[in-house]
């Protein structure tokens, strides 16, 4: 767990207050800690014949039964070379559908449940049995981790840190797949919702309070010239709003594909990721006290 506290500065016009306390924080990272819970619980129950559609109903079973209330977006399952994207050409294709699991196939699950208007947005990557490139996969996303809040405690802009992703997932010899989702974003802002739409109703997936919220922040801050969704383009030539960022480097060899979803806390003057005690970052330790 991160030991950081937010760092207040002086309010300016040019950037907004760190929004939250401490209680606020522990809360987002409480709800953090409950959806990669019921990740991981439903990756444990995965075996073979389970279709993405069926792990997908699972996982909101499991969010709902821990008392979740309402959803940023419907939970997602892709399996096989659909964690890579292969082939993705239209929004629906990102819904769960009915692809079985097989040994060796690796797996992502996707879930953002929201209680008491507090949001997180988490990405569980798996593999049932062995998968060899997924091992090197998942070794090598330690890297984007370090690289992404570096490069935001610099103040780059979204775009800049993009572009720096990019330059890493060429070095590697991968293929960036965050750029498939709409709009291609690797990470959006993350608030307490406040609306006041019926809880649980979505609309092609995304929750009906959600739409309200992200609508009211997309006017908001291109007022002041910046976009709560984080891309490479113009909109994003910005450095990152002090807030949440539900931050997702997705990426991909051939049919293998992998991401981690997490918050990543901006302030004023730094950031930092708002837990390191995540199924991804515990993945990681053995392999650096080797």
């Amino acid at each position: 767990m991160s030991t950081h506290a937010p760092v207040r500065g002086t309010r300016s016009a040019r950037v907004p207050s760190f929004p939250y306390d401490d209680t606020d924080l522990s809360r987002f990272r409480e709800l953090q800690q409950l959806a990669y819970a019921c990740a991981q619980r439903v990756g444990d129950w995965l075996g073979p014949g389970v279709t993405e559609r069926q792990a997908a109903a699972r996982l909101r079973r499991e969010l709902v039964a821990e008392g979740v209330q309402d959803f940023f977006h419907i939970p997602f399952a892709w399996f096989g070379d659909r964690t890579a994207f292969r082939n993705f050409r239209t929004p629906l294709q990102f819904f769960a559908g009915g692809r079985p699991l097989a040994e060796g196939m690796p797996y992502v699950l996707d879930c953002a449940p929201v209680v008491d208007g507090y949001t997180a947005d988490i990405g569980y990557a798996g593999k049932l049995g062995d998968n060899p490139v997924w091992d090197r996969i998942a070794l090598d996303l330690g890297e984007y981790r370090e690289l992404i809040v570096r490069e935001v405690r610099a103040r780059r802009t979204l775009a800049e840190v993009y572009a720096a992703v990019d330059a890493l997932i060429a070095r590697h010899g991968y293929d960036n797949r965050h750029r498939v989702y709409p709009g291609r974003v690797i990470g959006h802002q993350v608030t307490r919702t406040t609306s006041r739409g019926p809880a649980g109703v979505n609309v092609l997936g995304f929750g009906v309070r959600t739409l309200q919220t992200l609508g009211r922040e997309l006017v908001g801050e291109r007022l002041h010239g910046r976009s709560p969704l984080w891309a490479d383009g113009r909109s994003s030539r910005h450095a990152p709003t002090p807030g949440l960022w539900a931050v997702e480097p997705h990426i991909a060899f051939r049919g293998v594909g992998l991401k981690f979803e997490e918050l990543l806390v901006v302030t004023e003057d730094d950031a930092y990721w708002l837990d390191d005690d995540l199924p991804h970052v515990r993945r990681l330790k053995p392999a650096a006290a080797r």
